[in-house]
């Protein structure tokens, strides 16, 4: 009926290219138009303004040698003031936009080895896009996002990658049980150092107590640690990694450190 009455509707978010005998009159909005066909006007056809989608795959090499498909994901859309050129100038809109990328992708992927391929994705989407941009502007077509969507290696060279993380994650896990086990089994041993420590002192005390009449064991205690105390200093002062150490010394001092040391053992005493 719309043929008879020479009328033609275009949809919401199309245009229509209008010919008059076979050459481009203009491009017709959405709405209701008509097109005296018994004149020579024509619908050549329709042109969508909507945004497509093209998903790419690309399959290229690294600069370690590593083949990789690379999945490039392009959205897209004709210009609506530029309809006569996106009809006229491309008959494969899609086979020029992935031919672009191709181009792409593999003059930029193999400057990067694997990782850096990864962490770089964001870089070659937006050279992707430059490219297709200012080539696909020239044909009434504008490049909307492009996307690096997946960087797919080789099923091998994938399933090395995994086998080698798993085993720098069980390498760790190793090294961290070890360092805990040595750390436990350093707690331990200082722990029967100073039980031993303990005990010795204990023996010595009874025993010079024992031999030497009129002595108590707190004078033998005393005379004991202000021994360890000055065995300490000179370890110090012998240490060719000590820094200087500031100290109180003198009677006094001695006497303070050796109730301080004695408190300490009997605590440690005590709690073992």
């Amino acid at each position: 009926m719309g043929n008879l009455l020479c009328c033609v509707q275009v949809d919401q978010s199309t245009v229509a290219i209008k010919e008059t005998f076979g050459k481009f009159d203009e491009i017709l909005e959405p709405g209701c138009h008509c097109l005296p066909w018994f004149l020579g006007s024509q619908v050549a056809g329709h042109l969508s303004l909507r945004v497509q989608q093209l998903d790419v795959r690309c399959e290229t090499k690294t600069k370690d040698d590593v083949f990789v498909n690379v999945v490039a994901s392009v959205q897209y859309r004709a210009l609506a003031n530029q309809a006569g050129d996106a009809f006229y100038k491309l008959s494969n809109t899609r086979g020029q936009i992935q031919a672009y990328v191709f181009d792409v992708i593999r003059a930029s992927v193999p400057k990067l080895k694997l990782d850096d391929a990864f962490e770089q994705k964001n870089d070659i989407a937006k050279a992707v896009e430059e490219e297709l941009e200012k080539a696909m502007s020239n044909y009434g077509y504008e490049i909307v996002q492009t996307l690096i969507v997946d960087i797919e290696p080789d099923e091998h060279v994938k399933r090395a990658m995994n086998e080698i993380n798993a085993a720098q994650r069980l390498r760790m896990a190793a090294n961290e049980k070890a360092e805990a086990e040595k750390i436990l089994q350093i707690k331990r041993a200082e722990g029967r150092q100073r039980q031993a420590i303990v005990d010795g002192l204990r023996d010595s005390v009874l025993g010079f107590s024992v031999n030497v009449p009129g002595t108590t064991a707190k004078d033998v205690m005393d005379m004991v640690l202000v021994t360890q105390y000055f065995d300490t200093m000179k370890e110090i002062g012998a240490s060719s990694k000590s820094s200087a150490v500031f100290i109180p010394h003198g009677p006094g001092a001695v006497r303070d450190v050796a109730t301080q040391i004695r408190e300490g053992l009997l605590q440690a005493s005590s709690l073992n």
